[in-house]
């Protein structure tokens, strides 16, 4: 198997969550919270929380989902760059979503001392909705026999975070799904402005059957 930066990233973080599971001060220091940021100017947290996860199966989901979709993304602004500006650009999808996600959370909770988060998942879905622009026919599958194309899964992904973030009725940072999301087209679309009218083929022309 080839080394590239979606795996760099996943063993990165599968180490950094190991060990905050094994050392709670390291999980304390690290993990998103607003007010403490505020209080203490510690910015860091809005990159250091993206490596941590509550447990296995969130953290398992999360890095599931960045080597299948990561891997394309990558390769397509590789191709698009050469090696060094697309894994730079890749970076940029992938750290910056993990950032910019959190920044709606934190004005939203930076007065709220008991308000925290965790969890790669604005750079995961920065690199996701990336893929689907990139290729918007090509398939995501939920619970592995469920698979739509990559277009009307983003809409319906979008609009599930979009009310669930209004409801907080979980514990989900729903608003971190949105912003990557919103992030990673628009990085995505920047970086590489001809998937624009590509996409838009792309769909006009799919059939369903």
């Amino acid at each position: 198997m080839e080394l590239n930066v979606t795996l760099i990233l996943i063993a990165i973080t599968v180490v950094v969550s190991w060990a905050a599971w094994q050392k709670p001060e390291l999980l304390h220091n690290w993990i998103f919270q607003p007010y403490a940021v505020q209080r203490d100017n510690s910015w860091y947290r809005f990159l250091t929380s993206g490596f941590l996860h509550a447990d296995f199966s969130h953290l398992f989901f999360n890095m599931f989902t960045l080597y299948f979709f990561g891997s394309n993304v990558e390769y397509t602004l590789v191709g698009v760059f050469g090696t060094i500006a697309g894994e730079l650009v890749y970076l940029l999808v992938y750290l910056g979503g993990i950032i910019m996600s959190d920044l709606p959370t934190f004005f939203k909770h930076r007065n709220d001392p008991a308000y925290r988060a965790l969890g790669a998942s604005g750079g995961v879905a920065s690199v996701l909705f990336a893929s689907i622009l990139f290729y918007p026919t090509n398939s995501v599958c939920l619970f592995v026999a469920l698979c739509v194309p990559g277009f009307i899964f983003g809409v319906l992904y979008m609009m599930y975070s979009y009310f669930s973030g209004k409801r907080m009725g979980d514990n989900i940072n729903h608003d971190a799904h949105f912003y990557g999301a919103l992030f990673g087209i628009v990085v995505a679309l920047a970086a590489v402005p001809q998937a624009g009218p590509y996409f838009i083929e792309q769909i006009s022309n799919w059939r369903l059957f």
